[in-house]
């Protein structure tokens, strides 16, 4: 009786999975789809180029040549391996120093893949400009001290050698709409994986511990134990593949709009720290600016973002900052 008793609870844990599955990804889906169409017309149109150009005399203040704007533009436009395949191209004929690359790859960690995860943030009820502010200036900020850093200091400028190069894809709508499906199907694969590990953290009350570790880190940016769980995902497996969770919780009520706010904005600046810094290093970053001076960045900034807003009226923040989850 026992055993047949554990294998209903097992199926009904199972559908409820494949359920939870379901709907967060169906959050992303309806946000990723027609953003990924309209990054593929502004690519193909050339609007990336456009922007990249007008990036030039911007990146000189991070101490970068103004052909890494265009770089940066289409890892903000379309994503970190769009980026990749035009940076391979241009460092063919723009020598760059080791200190350099890390200050473009820190600051493609930092803004890329902006008309998703922003959507994203919006969908959780944070106001878009703000976040787009957040993380473009935060680029920047970041590049600028960094190059500072590292030329007084005399860090890494031995002159960059690539080693990996990305295969050139083919730019054909029927191959971006294969890979586009196969994205998807990735999402929701990834997605099902992040409830099951979960569930399963959960039972081994490894999350609890996790928010514990986080905690001290939580406290000195201001935010409350609750925003733990959320920052984690954020934190690990990034805003695209975090986000549907990001939004549900968001829906749920459990945490304040101040808590949601600062954890997207904490997210924003400090997100998918596994994935892809491990990808920016196999492209030539430092781990010294692609996840040290990142993440202390990060803290401190949503630190003195939290001292400032603390003062502010519930009304004011809600009209300025926060807006509310959108069903």
């Amino acid at each position: 009786m026992k055993f047949f008793q554990v294998i209903t609870s097992l199926k009904k844990e199972v559908k409820l999975i494949f359920t939870e599955a379901w709907k967060t990804s169906l959050i992303l889906f309806k946000i990723v789809i027609p953003l990924s169409i309209v990054t593929k017309l502004l690519n193909d149109f050339g609007v990336t180029g456009y922007i990249g150009v007008a990036l030039g005399p911007v990146m000189e203040v991070t101490g970068l040549p103004g052909s890494m704007g265009i770089v940066w533009a289409t890892a903000m436009v379309t994503n970190l391996y769009a980026a990749i395949i035009v940076f391979s191209t241009l460092i063919l004929s723009e020598p760059l120093t080791l200190a350099q690359v890390t200050i473009l790859t820190t600051m493609m960690l930092v803004a890329h893949s902006l008309p998703v995860e922003l959507s994203i943030a919006k969908k959780a009820g944070c106001r878009l400009f703000f976040m787009l502010l957040l993380r473009v200036l935060g680029a920047l900020v970041i590049g600028f001290m960094l190059n500072q850093i590292y030329l007084g200091g005399g860090f890494l400028q031995s002159e960059f050698t690539a080693v990996w190069k990305p295969e050139v894809t083919d730019p054909s709508w029927s191959t971006w709409a294969f890979d586009q499906v196969k994205s998807l199907f990735s999402i929701l694969g990834v997605i099902l994986m992040l409830i099951l590990a979960v569930r399963v953290l959960n039972r081994l009350h490894i999350t609890d511990l996790l928010a514990r570790l986080l905690k001290p880190v939580l406290q000195v940016m201001g935010m409350s134990r609750n925003a733990a769980p959320i920052t984690v995902i954020g934190m690990t497996m990034g805003i695209g593949y975090g986000g549907g969770m990001i939004i549900r919780e968001a829906q749920s009520g459990s945490l304040s709009s101040r808590d949601i706010f600062f954890s997207l904005s904490f997210m924003g600046l400090m997100h998918s720290m596994i994935e892809d810094t491990l990808l920016m290093v196999f492209l030539g970053g430092h781990v010294s600016g692609l996840l040290f001076f990142r993440f202390i960045f990060a803290v401190t900034a949503v630190f003195v973002m939290v001292r400032i807003m603390k003062h502010i009226k519930v009304d004011t923040f809600n009209r300025y900052f926060y807006s509310g989850s959108k069903a």
